[in-house]
């Protein structure tokens, strides 16, 4: 890995700890950042980890005890895929690649225009739209709007349903990109519009994220190029 791959796959990481962050006050749970890792210390919101590691090297037994591993659910985001957690009772869930793709590179222009959700009514129509019936639509709460950081970002089509969406969570050096999805035209519609929105509020800044299998594939498909490997690890009951 690079010296600027290094720093971009620090950048990403602790950016999309700055969002679980987010996402965890919004459903006013604590969390803190230390050195070496995100954690919280209570069971985090659905699809969210309990830690981030933000440097390698990592203390395995010291990142474990700042999370709760006796409820079940428990996760640990390793995000240079450098930690053995097997003999603290985790598994490897699956692995994945940081991605990251310059700002001002070009991207195919989504038709659709791009709004943030402003309102609680924008945000609940979002929030069925990204769900798609699986019943996980109360995830993204209100008090998310009142963060200065994230942007949800809406697409809608010419009759006003959502048909598009994504959530841009601005750091200091990178702009990350995550819950991207398209209710229609795959995963290009949704990357050409989460890149479109993103890059007309963030024109400066690179863009960051995290994908494994087939969304890797879209993503690189789009401009974004892998920079570094990580893991997710769940907790075995």
């Amino acid at each position: 890995m690079t010296t600027s791959e290094q720093f971009l796959v620090r950048a990403a990481a602790r950016n999309n700890a700055e969002w679980c962050a987010a996402m965890s006050r919004s459903h006013g749970l604590p969390s803190a950042f230390a050195p070496g890792a995100w954690t919280a210390s209570e069971r985090t919101p659905l699809f969210y980890p309990d830690a981030v590691t933000l440097e390698p090297g990592t203390d395995p037994a010291g990142l474990v005890a700042r999370i709760d591993t006796r409820t079940p659910g428990a996760s640990v985001k390793d995000s240079f895929a450098d930690l053995d957690l097997g003999s603290a009772g985790f598994q490897v869930l699956f692995e994945a690649r940081w991605i990251h793709r310059p700002a001002g590179a070009p991207a195919v222009v989504s038709g659709l225009a791009p709004e943030v959700a402003a309102d609680t009514a924008a945000l609940r129509a979002w929030s069925l739209a990204w769900d798609d019936g699986d019943g996980n639509e109360c995830l993204f709460r209100p008090e998310l709007l009142d963060d200065p950081a994230t942007a949800v970002l809406v697409g809608r089509s010419a009759d006003g349903r959502v048909v598009a969406g994504a959530v841009a969570s601005r750091g200091n050096d990178v702009v990350g990109v995550s819950n991207v999805f398209a209710r229609e035209g795959g995963p290009d519609a949704a990357w050409s519009f989460a890149l479109t929105a993103t890059h007309r509020l963030f024109p400066t800044l690179p863009v960051v994220g995290y994908e494994h299998g087939e969304d890797l594939t879209a993503a690189v498909r789009h401009g974004f190029e892998p920079i570094g490997p990580l893991r997710i690890w769940l907790h075995r009951q």
